[in-house]
C-alpha cells in the first residue's frame, strides 16, 4: 500500500472479526472504519463484546477469523516481533488505569520509556515534565497513586500512554469510577489531546450520551456486530430501535425520556 493511501484512509479497518470463547460467540463478524485524526466512540450494552474488541485492536487478543489492519499493515498473522512493532504506534489507557502503586507518578509516566527506549535519564526527565504539565500534573511527580484522587489517578494513566508519542489512543471505559464532574473534565482532557497530538482514537464508553459531546463518530455494537456507526448526528437521529431502547436503558433521572429528546442535547 502506498503512504499516501495509508496516511489518507482509516487509522484501523476492521473486517468480518470473530471471535468464540467456549460456546460463546463474542465477536459475530465486526465491520469498523475508524478515522485518521478522530474520535471514534464504541457504545453498547454490556456483555456486547466492546471491550474483547478493543483487546483485539491493541493485539491482546487473536481472531478466530476477520482481518484487522492497523495504519495500513494486516495484523491479524503477524509473528510476535512484528506485533511488537506495531504495537509501537499505539497507546493504551486501561480500564483500571494499572498504575504501578509501589511507583511515583514520575515513575509511572516514565517506565515505558526506561524498559522500551534507549533514551538517557535526562532526556526521560525532559519527556516526563513536558507531558505532565500537557495533562494538568505539574508538580505531581514525587506522589504515588494512593495519594491521588481518582481523576489524577486517570490523567496519570493517560500521561503514560502519550509518553511515546503515539499515533492512535486506545481507551477502554476512561471514566469508570469517576464522579459526573470528574468524568467531565475526563472527556475533555482526552478531546484536547487528542487535537493537540493529532492522534486518531478509539474509545470504549459507557457514559451515554454524554461521551458524543467529544465524539466524532458513534459505533453502537449489539450482540457481536456494529448495528450502528456514523457522525454523532446521523446515529443520534437514526431510526435503530435497538439503539433507541440503548439510550433509554441508559439514562436516568430527569434524563429518562424518549431517545428523540435526547437528541437535542448532544446532537452536533
Amino acid at each position: 500500500m502506498a503512504d499516501k493511501g495509508v496516511k489518507n484512509g482509516p487509522a484501523i479497518v476492521v473486517r468480518e472479526l470473530r471471535r468464540r470463547f467456549g460456546k460463546q460467540q463474542v465477536l459475530n463478524g465486526v465491520d469498523l472504519d475508524c478515522p485518521r485524526n478522530q474520535i471514534t466512540t464504541i457504545v453498547g450494552p454490556s456483555g456486547c463484546g466492546k471491550t474483547v474488541l478493543l483487546k483485539h485492536l491493541n493485539l491482546l487478543l487473536r481472531p478466530d477469523s476477520g482481518q484487522i489492519v492497523i495504519d495500513g499493515i494486516e495484523v491479524t498473522r503477524l509473528g510476535s516481533r512484528a506485533v511488537d512493532s506495531v504495537r509501537e504506534k499505539f497507546g493504551m489507557l486501561f480500564q483500571a488505569g494499572a498504575l504501578f502503586d509501589s511507583m511515583s507518578v514520575f515513575d509511572n509516566v516514565a517506565f515505558p520509556l526506561v524498559e522500551k527506549t534507549k533514551l538517557g535519564p535526562e532526556q526521560i526527565a525532559v519527556r516526563v515534565s513536558e507531558i505532565l504539565q500537557q495533562v494538568g500534573l505539574e508538580g505531581m511527580e514525587t506522589k504515588y497513586p494512593s495519594e491521588l484522587s481518582g481523576g489524577m489517578q486517570k490523567r496519570t494513566a493517560l500521561a503514560r500512554a502519550l509518553i511515546r508519542r503515539p499515533n492512535i489512543l486506545m481507551l477502554d471505559e476512561p471514566t469508570t469510577g469517576l464522579d459526573p464532574t470528574r468524568t467531565a473534565a475526563i472527556h475533555q482532557l482526552v478531546r484536547s489531546t487528542q487535537q493537540r497530538f493529532g492522534l486518531s482514537a478509539v474509545m470504549v464508553s459507557h457514559d451515554v450520551p454524554q461521551v458524543f459531546e467529544v465524539s466524532d463518530r458513534v459505533a453502537f455494537m449489539h450482540l457481536g456486530k456494529m448495528e450502528l456507526t456514523g457522525t454523532v448526528d446521523e446515529v443520534m437521529t437514526s431510526n435503530n430501535e435497538n439503539f433507541k431502547r440503548f439510550l433509554e436503558g441508559r439514562a436516568s433521572g430527569e434524563d429518562e425520556r424518549p431517545a428523540s429528546q435526547v437528541v437535542s442535547r448532544v446532537g452536533r
